[in-house]
């Protein structure tokens, strides 16, 4: 799904009464995307001209204008859902969608495959579903009918931003999967595959909101489907896939690489960084943030959680190795002080000297499932922490990250050893769901490896006796006894100085988590035509 640009361009306008006060030539451009935005409502038949009945409360409405990534204007005409009442303009409204992790490990397992990708977008998608609700909205502002402006419209249709829009659209395409012939995995209901008579894979959709990729081991059977699927939706043919989850995609042979530098260089935009110096780590070394000892400024407060939100968005996609420094100055957004503001830009300001760097997944070297995990133990000075531990992870395949965390563990540890058990213990659990997601997907997996530098928790984990150092752990964090024994997962130790899992535990010196930043699979993007910038 394309992404609009930031609100501060000036060709973008905020309102529809920002589009009257433009230039004549880019006022008519933005209404004909609203006239094309009408009209795609009314051949979907999403409503119906009536008197509002005097039990009903009509439901305001606006529009959102956007430029998408090829630069075509788009407008759409939104429902202000914030405005709608629980049990009487809607009942349910979760709708599942795929998940970041799901998508990096099908894309490096499409890659070790050799499997082809195609794309496509449904286009105007929540307009398929249907509402089972009595709902009624105002007309838009600017295209209210000649002689019939107190009417409302009575929705027979999903619209954008009806909090029920998502689940409507999802129940309308899961019937139209399974017309086609695929099931819903249980690890990820974002994932539909089809296997043929043998019971062997014959193609995987990957599908988030309006967005799909389909792959498989034969083109013309994945490019048969997808054509399939287009004959039922409407749809824009996008190919080879080019960007999925605001990740963008390079090919270069067997290799398939991630990045998010568009959005990336929007933030460095946006937040005033474009002359800033380059620092060579996340964080500077030693740096332990403290609570606001000063008074609760709004503005501050507003504009940390700003820049800890665009960073969020940009490590839970293509980023790991900025993920303990983002998780843990967020966890001072309630309140943030001057100087967690500070540390915040000198996240954006090493992004800025590696922001050509990626994700890539080698096809040639075709390397397993393994994972990593570590555990700093109770070095948090933060009162508010109680001195609990930090828990990092990450999981590998085809040489490059598909899943990693770094979080501050739920309860209390007493010694290295009780932290780096509940680190691995949590790291198995994650490991069981990428097991189950792979195994649904007919792949027959070895005991997958789990890396950790603590041997004491190593040997709690392969040895379930109880000793005065695991008497007093809680229970759930024995599971990983469990998929020991079940062969399911094989430990291993290596020494502290080649765990790469130590960068998602704590601040670095930069040889440290430059070294452990390449372990991890994170490359120079020196194709780049830009790349000689940073090289230089």
């Amino acid at each position: 799904m394309s992404k609009a640009l930031d609100a501060t361009d000036d060709s973008l306008p905020v309102t529809y009464r920002d589009l009257m006060k433009l230039p004549d030539y880019q006022k008519i451009e933005w209404l004909k995307a609203c006239e094309e935005e009408m009209e795609s409502l009314k051949k979907h038949a999403v409503f119906d001209v009536v008197d509002l009945p005097e039990s009903k409360k009509a439901i305001k409405c606006r529009w959102v204008f956007a430029i998408k990534s090829n630069g075509r204007k788009k407008a759409r005409l939104v429902a202000k859902g914030f405005s709608q009442v629980e049990g009487i303009d809607f009942n349910e409204v979760f709708s599942p969608m795929v998940r970041y992790d799901t998508a990096r490990i099908l894309i490096a397992l499409f890659t070790i495959e050799g499997w082809k990708m195609e794309s496509l977008d449904v286009i105007t998608a929540f307009l398929y579903g249907k509402l089972e609700e009595e709902i009624y909205m105002e007309q838009p502002e600017g295209y209210a009918l000649p002689g019939q402006e107190r009417k409302v419209f009575r929705l027979n249709r999903a619209l954008y931003g009806l909090k029920q829009a998502s689940l409507a659209w999802w129940n309308q395409l899961d019937e139209s999967m399974k017309a086609l012939g695929f099931a819903r995995i249980h690890s990820d209901a974002g994932i539909f595959v089809l296997k043929d008579k043998n019971g062997k894979l014959a193609c995987v959709t990957i599908i988030y909101v309006d967005d799909a990729l389909f792959c498989g081991p034969d083109w013309n059977v994945t490019l048969n489907y997808k054509q399939l699927f287009m004959r039922r939706w409407e749809c824009r043919d996008l190919g080879v896939p080019k960007e999925f989850l605001s990740m963008r995609f390079e090919y270069q042979g067997r290799s398939t690489l991630l990045y998010q530098m568009p959005y990336l260089e929007k933030i460095i935009t946006r937040f005033g960084m474009q002359n800033a110096k380059v620092v060579y780590t996340p964080l500077p070394e030693g740096y332990k943030p403290m609570p606001n000892t000063g008074n609760s400024d709004p503005k501050l407060r507003n504009y940390f959680q700003q820049i800890i939100g665009s960073l969020i968005y940009l490590m839970i996609g293509t980023r790991p190795d900025i993920a303990y420094s983002v998780i843990k100055l967020s966890q001072f957004s309630a309140d943030p002080s001057q100087d967690h503001v500070n540390k915040a830009l000198h996240i954006i300001r090493y992004l800025i000297g590696t922001r050509y760097y990626h994700l890539k997944y080698d096809g040639k070297k075709a390397e397993g499932l393994i994972a990593h995990t570590d555990s700093d133990w109770a070095t948090d000075e933060n009162p508010a922490a109680k001195r609990k531990s930090t828990t990092g992870y990450f999981f590998q395949l085809a040489s490059a990250p598909i899943v990693w965390s770094s979080q501050q563990q739920k309860t209390i540890a007493s010694s290295s050893t009780e932290a780096e058990y509940m680190a691995m213990s949590d790291t198995s659990k994650q490991l069981m769901w990428i097991r189950s997601l792979i195994t649904e997907l007919g792949y027959n997996l070895a005991p997958i490896p789990v890396n950790g530098d603590n041997q004491g928790s190593i040997f709690m984990a392969q040895n379930p006796i109880t000793e005065k150092r695991s008497k007093h752990i809680d229970i759930k964090y024995h599971v990983i006894r469990e998929y020991v024994k079940e062969g399911h997962i094989k430990l291993y130790y290596i020494p502290s100085d080649e765990n790469p899992a130590d960068m998602f535990t704590k601040v670095l010196r930069r040889v440290k988590f430059e070294k452990f930043r390449n372990m991890l699979g994170i490359e120079f993007f020196s194709e780049h035509p830009k790349a000689y910038e940073l090289s230089s």
